[in-house]
């Protein structure tokens, strides 16, 4: 019995090791890692590659164009504030200006709209030469604690904003602390215009990211005031100007979202701005300007976009003209279709 089960089991391993070693499976193993597979194998002619680019850019440079056409039909108005809303006496000086709260930081603005404005008119306040992307910046604030507020306690990642008087801040953090603080109102003849700071975060940010029932504690009540102050009453998740700074920028010139007016504005009206300019860019060198514009199906006014698909469009049609001049002057000899591989099986048969 045991010469038996001592046989069986070699022929066992005998026949798991013909299994294993099959010639089938060695072929197409080899066939496999010497890349030997069937595969389609195109043969780029001239032609193929002239038609190729030239197909191309014939699509590119109508798409291109329709996109250019979109970002010009987008009406933008744009005005620098920062410097014009300085006072004379204090130009020469502007952080003395700005960290004086004795001086009165009204501004009024006047700006002509050159065409007709459709709404909704999205207002953006744009922030130059101020780097949230900033390793330390970036890092300096704690989302668990944005979501449970106080039930969380680890905040350490929010120094050096973690604490204030011997209490912890919510929210907590140089991005929070920081908290752009101008405000924008619009007069329209002799009526101020309503804007809706509703829904002006991502709803996501609104739901997920910020608690319904976390509510800001101890914040700006340190010596050093960084930006804008919260109500304590309101919950985290309604205060929206809170979200949309949040949201950190990649780039040292960037927009974000401070409101939305819904009603049109004719072409060569006059619309005019009253701010309060308490933010400080001026020890860094910042710039700020308030920006009024509308959207369409492509989104704001960015003309690189379509540029770039009539540079591109522009660039295969040329490359496609020069390679059929090139194949015209000097064509190329066509190889000889009986050395394709796929041939040389079907003759050596």
């Amino acid at each position: 019995m045991e010469m038996e089960g001592g046989s069986s089991s070699g022929s066992a391993g005998g026949t798991q090791t013909h299994r294993r070693f099959s010639p089938v499976r060695s072929r197409a193993f080899y066939k496999f890692t010497q890349q030997n597979l069937p595969a389609c194998k195109p043969v780029l002619t001239p032609g193929w590659v002239i038609m190729t680019f030239l197909i191309v850019g014939i699509v590119f440079v109508p798409v291109g164009l329709v996109c250019l056409h979109a970002s010009e039909s987008v009406v933008e108005i744009m005005d620098r504030y920062d410097v014009e809303c300085i006072p004379e006496p204090y130009r020469s000086n502007k952080i003395a200006y700005i960290k004086d709260s004795s001086i009165s930081k009204n501004c009024t603005r006047m700006i002509k709209v050159q065409k007709h404005m459709k709404a909704p008119i999205y207002i953006y306040y744009e922030l130059d030469n101020y780097y949230q992307n900033h390793r330390r910046y970036v890092k300096s604030r704690s989302d668990k604690q944005l979501l449970y507020g106080l039930k969380y306690k680890d905040t350490s990642s929010c120094k050096p904003e973690e604490t204030s008087n011997g209490l912890p801040i919510v929210p907590c953090g140089l991005i929070a602390w920081s908290l752009f603080n101008d405000s924008y109102a619009f007069v329209r003849g002799s009526g101020e215009m309503s804007v809706n700071r509703k829904n002006i975060a991502w709803k996501s940010d609104r739901e997920h990211k910020f608690g319904k029932h976390v509510k800001p504690f101890n914040f700006q009540n340190g010596t050093l005031i960084g930006g804008g102050k919260l109500d304590p009453s309101i919950p985290l998740s309604d205060q929206e100007d809170l979200i949309v700074w949040m949201r950190t920028a990649a780039l040292p010139t960037f927009r974000k979202l401070y409101g939305i007016i819904e009603e049109d504005i004719d072409a060569d009206e006059i619309i005019t701005v009253h701010l309060f300019n308490n933010y400080n860019t001026y020890s860094f060198g910042g710039k700020k300007k308030i920006v009024l514009t509308t959207s369409n199906w492509l989104g704001g006014k960015n003309g690189f976009l379509g540029m770039a698909y009539i540079a591109t469009g522009t660039f295969f049609i040329l490359i496609s003209v020069l390679f059929a001049l090139i194949h015209v002057k000097n064509p190329r000899p066509h190889g000889d279709p009986t050395y394709w591989s796929w041939n040389r099986k079907s003759n050596a048969s």
